[in-house]
């Protein structure tokens, strides 16, 4: 039998490569740091039967349309909002992706900022390398502490209640969340109470984003939005840059609406080094990097992989996009 072709269109760690091709499998790998344009994506699926690619590729109605040839996309991630999902379909594309894979990850990297805002950490690193670190003061740049405040979490899945777990056991925060239905699991380890959006945005002195993009959580967070949120909130989202709208959320943080945020993503993506939100003292922005860790980007590599080993098996990923 003739070997299947997989076309791995990102640098990964090496894992994702090794255990395609100890299952037979011929693969080229994209080995340049910089992503494949649309351009080489394209042509260079041309004689695959198989691709791992991520997020930040958009494979629309197009793209599908001039690769209808491949039997599968295998996303390195868990979203899949870059992916036209039916257009995949009418072409008979599987679709699978990594969840459960970078969890512990985010949830530190929502955590983290989470601290870093509400101590001002970035911006106080930085008066030292400006060399404005003169003498001590009771007064000026002081931070907010966090015990018993209360968390919000918006979207509570896999990362949310993770996140719930690490506010709950590090300062004993009042957990509430909304989400498309009810996590009895969190309300019964954390003691999580669900909410209404408007109680969660009123009643939350730190609300993190954890929800899928999509019609309805596209720029949920605008400017209605920060007008009920409390003058001390911390915005978090490491989930989808345009879960926010930004320029609503610069305007809220210049008018002293909501004390911080805490951005793992942005929109668009990269951020341009002359955005405002990165002079701020109230915020911390970060290269979308919640998953960047050793031990996350191994897993995501590896189920990545795992995913079209097992559709040529048995026909069905592990874990399969429904369209």
């Amino acid at each position: 039998m003739k070997k299947k072709k997989v076309l791995i269109s990102l640098k990964l760690p090496a894992i994702a490569q090794s255990l395609l091709e100890e299952s037979g499998f011929q693969v080229t790998a994209w080995e340049e740091d910089i992503p494949m344009t649309r351009a080489e994506l394209i042509r260079s699926c041309k004689d695959q039967d198989a691709l791992i690619s991520t997020a930040s590729i958009t494979l629309d109605s197009d793209f599908m349309s001039n690769c209808p040839h491949l039997d599968i996309i295998s996303q390195y991630a868990v979203g899949y909002d870059n992916i036209d999902t039916a257009a995949a379909k009418s072409h008979n594309i599987a679709l699978s992706n990594t969840p459960g894979t970078m969890t512990d990850s985010t949830a530190d990297t929502a955590f983290g900022l989470m601290l870093a805002v509400a101590r001002n950490m970035f911006y106080l690193q930085n008066t030292i390398i400006k060399g404005n670190w003169k003498h001590f003061s009771a007064t000026n740049n002081l931070g907010v502490e966090l015990k018993g405040k209360t968390l919000g979490i918006f979207g509570l899945g896999r990362i949310g209640l993770e996140m719930a777990k690490r506010c709950r056991g590090a300062y004993d925060m009042n957990i509430i969340y909304n989400n498309r239905s009810k996590n009895t699991t969190a309300e019964s380890l954390y003691n999580a109470k669900y909410v209404d959006l408007e109680i969660l945005l009123k009643e939350s002195d730190i609300i993190s984003a954890h929800c899928n993009l999509s019609k309805e959580t596209t720029h949920i967070f605008n400017k209605q939005a920060f007008d009920m949120m409390k003058p001390s909130a911390i915005f978090i989202n490491t989930a989808r840059g345009a879960v926010h709208q930004e320029e609503d959320l610069i305007d809220a943080l210049e008018k002293k609406q909501i004390w911080g945020a805490g951005l793992d993503v942005t929109d668009p993506e990269p951020m341009l080094p002359g955005n405002p939100l990165l002079s701020m003292k109230n915020v911390v922005v970060l290269p979308h990097v919640g998953s960047g860790t050793i031990e996350a980007r191994s897993a995501m590599a590896s189920l990545a992989a795992r995913n079209i080993i097992r559709f040529y098996e048995s026909g069905k990923p592990i874990h399969q996009i429904k369209a």
